[in-house]
């Protein structure tokens, strides 16, 4: 394969097993005139086992602004440079797309070397539908962001696919349960291309109480069942009729949104905001009956 000068080279590493590594990937890695890693020390024995001696510079989220004119100077004299990270393709959940981003403004041209990937590989062997997906990467790690991005996802009918790490699994599956219900159908891979590649597949509750005994370990990608598209659509009125019964019956306007949000394809929050709009009487009527 030819290099050209004043390039940049997408290259897809193995996240797992060291066999996935392409023999263009390792051509193009030994023939660039420099590797931009995420993690030099980690890229580093990939290289020596392939026995690539091309040197290296860190390219990461916590210098990727001070590092992108050095880069692109670099281009525009002429090198070629392959950007790589710790596994997978560059890009995907991590800063490498801004790098791209650069290159594409300023006319450099940019060659992707493809790779394997998590997303990929873990839909391809979950068993649920591959014609449409959506992926999500990580979800914001706290607070009301990552209530609204679940929120927004319990509608979405495409195959859902998150990343997510051990110590975090068990509050996600928690909060997937809570929002998109513990019925939806769930795989977690774990750990793939790896000697402990595992796929655990069930519903989203059963998966809660496997890992109630089982402790996490490893990265885990999760894919999930769409939302099922014979959900009823109910008009305003007949949304606030259903509002006023579970109100009626003792239920707070955040309980009876909640209930209501779990069987509509609206989020709890649009629930609540239509729960505001029904008179306080209803809240207190059980009570005076």
């Amino acid at each position: 394969m030819e290099i050209q000068a004043g390039t940049l080279y997408i290259v897809g590493t193995p996240i797992g097993n060291l066999e996935d590594m392409t023999f263009r990937a390792i051509d193009t890695l030994q023939k660039v005139q420099v590797i931009a890693a995420e993690d030099t020390r980690h890229t580093g024995k990939l290289l020596q086992h392939f026995q690539i001696t091309t040197p290296q510079v860190s390219y990461h989220d916590h210098n990727r602004r001070s590092r992108h004119p050095e880069l692109l100077q670099r281009l525009q004299r002429g090198d070629a440079i392959a950007l790589v990270t710790d596994a997978g393709m560059p890009g995907i959940s991590d800063p490498g797309y801004e790098l791209v981003k650069a290159c594409v403004e300023q006319n450099i041209l940019v060659v992707p070397i493809p790779g394997v990937s998590a997303v990929i590989t873990a839909i391809s062997a979950s068993g649920l539908p591959t014609d449409r997906f959506s992926f999500e990467g990580f979800l914001p790690a706290k607070g009301q962001e990552r209530t609204d991005r679940l929120e927004a996802l319990r509608a979405e009918t495409r195959t859902l696919i998150l990343y997510e790490s051990p110590h975090r699994l068990r509050q996600t599956l928690q909060e997937l349960s809570e929002i998109l219900g513990g019925e939806r159908a769930i795989v977690l891979g774990r750990e793939l291309t790896k000697l402990h590649e595992e796929f655990w597949r069930g519903s989203i509750q059963a998966a809660i109480e496997h890992y109630q005994t089982s402790d996490p370990q490893g990265e885990f990608t999760l894919v999930l069942a769409g939302a099922e598209l014979s959900e009823p659509v109910l008009s305003e009125a007949a949304l606030k009729a259903e509002l006023q019964q579970l109100l009626q019956q003792g239920l707070s306007r955040s309980q009876a949104s909640r209930h209501l949000a779990q069987k509509t394809s609206l989020s709890r929050r649009q629930v609540y905001q239509l729960a505001l709009s029904i008179p306080e009487e209803f809240e207190t009527s059980q009570d005076t009956q």
